[in-house]
């Protein structure tokens, strides 16, 4: 009675062990059009809030299940926010006057948050699964440093505007 008891209690215990271990999860990122993610309208003070929302917020605490379409969708649209201050608040900036220009600027000074924080995003998704798969990491590691100068670099020009109109281009 005892062996049976034994093998009883012992079998399912044995068998949780023999039960595959679950997988983590790949994490999915959704493309999104400029105008659908850009935070240059409303007022200066809160660009770093608002661009985590849009590039960190969404992301798995774990980045190394970040899938490559998700990487490639985050590229894509920090290019957007790229293009979005060369190709649009530059000339737009160049072409306008007093409180309009004033307000293009603060807005450029939000997009580069937000542009910012998706380019430091990228990197870390990268240096994460690069360390995850035992590749070196020095290049985005002094990628990341420089970037996050950057970042912080504007943070502050936005912080400092804090309340100042900000107008957008999408």
């Amino acid at each position: 009675m005892v062996r049976f008891v034994f093998i009883a209690l012992l079998v399912p215990a044995l068998a949780a062990f023999a039960a595959p271990l679950p997988s983590k999860r790949a994490f999915s990122f959704a493309l999104q059009s400029y105008d659908q993610f850009q935070i240059s309208d409303g007022v200066a003070g809160n660009a770093e809030a608002e661009a985590n929302a849009v590039f960190v917020t969404p992301f798995p605490a774990d980045l190394t299940t970040v899938d490559a379409t998700s990487l490639d969708n985050l590229g894509t649209m920090r290019e957007a926010a790229e293009s979005a201050e060369t190709d649009d608040f530059d000339p737009q900036i160049a072409a306008a006057t007093g409180a309009d220009a004033a307000a293009l600027q603060v807005g450029k000074i939000k997009n580069k948050v937000l542009k910012l924080t998706g380019e430091v995003q990228q990197i870390k998704i990268k240096i994460a699964q690069a360390a995850a798969a035992g590749s070196s990491t020095s290049d985005l590691e002094t990628s990341l440093a420089t970037e996050q100068t950057k970042l912080t670099t504007n943070i502050a020009l936005d912080v400092k505007s804090k309340g100042a109109a900000s107008k957008g281009v999408a």
